[in-house]
C-alpha cells in the first residue's frame, strides 16, 4: 500500500507503512495505525501539489486523456500492495508494475517489518482519490490527493491470527498524498505520503 501508502499520520510506526498506519497495516498499515480500512465514500480533498518551475498544469487534451490512466495505476499500486501486506511479502504480487522509487522502498521496509513481528494483514482498505493534476515537463508527472480508509483493514499475527492491539486514537481515515511519473507507457506511482489530516 501506500502504502503507505499506507503510512498513518498521527502515531508512531509499527511498521514503516503499518505503522504510520499502525503496525503495517499499521504502516500501510501505517496507513493501519493510523488508519483502518473502512468503505465510506466521502469526497477526499484535493492537493494542492506542486507545480515545478519547468512544468505547469496540463489543460491540454493530452493531459486529460492521462488522467483515467494515472488513476488506473494508482488502484493497481494498492492493489498490489494490499497483497503485499496480506502475506509480508510481494514476491507473486504485481507490485513493481505500477510501484516503484521511494513508494516501492517504503512498502518493502514495511514488509520486512512484518515478516520480523510475523505479522500479516486481513480484509482491505477503501480509497477515494480525487481527480489527479497532470503536468508536463521534461516527462510527464501527475500528483493526486486521497482519503484513505482503513477502518477494515487488520493486522494481525500470522500464526494465530488475532488482532495486534493498535493505539486506540489513531486515525481510521486519514488524507494522503500520492506523485506518479509516466515512463514509457506506463504510469508509476513514486512516492505516497500520508498526512496527520482526518477526512
Amino acid at each position: 500500500m501506500t502504502a503507505a501508502r499506507v503510512r498513518n499520520p498521527g502515531k508512531r510506526k509499527a511498521t514503516a507503512r503499518a505503522r504510520n498506519c499502525a503496525a503495517v497495516l499499521a504502516g500501510a498499515l501505517m496507513a493501519l495505525t493510523g488508519c483502518t480500512g473502512g468503505g465510506e465514500s466521502s469526497p477526499s480533498p484535493r492537493n494542492p501539489a506542486g507545480k515545478t518551475a519547468t512544468s505547469s498544469p496540463a489543460r491540454s487534451p493530452r493531459a486529460l486523456d492521462e488522467k483515467a490512466a494515472v488513476l488506473s495505476a494508482y488502484r493497481e499500486s494498492w492493489n498490489a500492495s494490499v497483497s503485499a501486506y496480506a502475506k509480508a511479502s510481494s514476491a507473486g504480487t504485481d507490485l513493481r508494475k505500477t510501484t516503484t522509487a521511494r513508494a516501492l522502498l517504503d512498502i518493502e521496509s514495511d514488509l520486512t517489518e512484518l515478516r520480523t513481528a510475523r505479522q500479516i494483514t486481513t480484509g482491505k482498505p477503501t480509497i477515494h482519490p480525487a481527480d489527479p493534476e497532470v503536468t508536463v515537463g521534461k516527462f510527464l508527472k501527475a500528483t493526486l490527493t486521497d482519503c484513505i480508509d482503513i477502518t477494515a483493514w487488520t493486522l494481525v499475527d500470522k500464526t494465530s491470527k488475532k488482532k495486534v492491539r493498535l493505539p486506540s486514537g489513531r486515525l481510521l481515515r486519514y488524507v494522503s498524498t500520492a506523485t506518479l511519473e509516466k515512463w514509457g507507457k506506463q504510469w508509476m506511482v513514486t512516492k505516497v505520503t500520508a498526512q496527520e489530516k482526518a477526512c
